[in-house]
């Protein structure tokens, strides 16, 4: 795999928005359908125009693999984090090291002291990314999720700038 960098969301991301979106996990994540070059646009202006936060793409050479971003950044100089990446590109190391770069740019740009995710527990490879970036599980949120009519645990991370 190629050098991971992060840089922002362009409009001639379109057509690997619209590839990503297409993986049924991934449908899923997504506020509403992204099946046109417009949906794709407007999740990529949604997430360049974020007021409390930063989404990044996630490249490998000249190619978008996927999105890491921090969002919900409070007075207390927390953040909430949030990754996904092409199916193409999962078991290679690309998630957890764009994890690290935003991480890093968090803590060193935006003077964030605190960064949490989450990921449904039965989603082990989620998991392995955060524990991979250094973010340490804190606990168990009971049914949170709900997805599709089924109601799913969430395992709780963090990172301090600290750590």
């Amino acid at each position: 795999m190629s050098e991971i960098r992060l840089r922002d969301w362009l409009p001639q991301d379109a057509p690997f928005v619209l590839e990503a979106f297409a993986a049924q996990d991934m449908s899923a994540q997504a506020a509403g359908p992204i099946t046109t070059t417009q949906d794709a646009l407007r999740w990529i202006d949604q997430w360049s125009g974020l007021e409390n936060g930063h989404a990044f793409a996630i490249v490998a050479g000249d190619r978008v693999c996927g999105n890491v971003a921090v969002t919900g950044i409070d007075r207390h100089d927390n953040g909430w984090v949030s990754y996904w990446t092409a199916p193409r590109v999962r078991g290679k190391g690309v998630a957890s090291a764009g994890l690290r770069l935003l991480t890093e740019w968090a803590f060193a740009e935006r003077g964030l002291f605190r960064l949490e995710l989450g990921h449904r527990v039965n989603n082990p490879a989620s998991c392995r990314v955060a524990t991979s970036a250094g973010f340490l599980v804190e606990g168990l949120e009971r049914a949170k999720l709900r997805y599709d009519g089924v109601r799913y645990d969430v395992e709780l991370h963090a990172r301090l700038a600290t750590d």
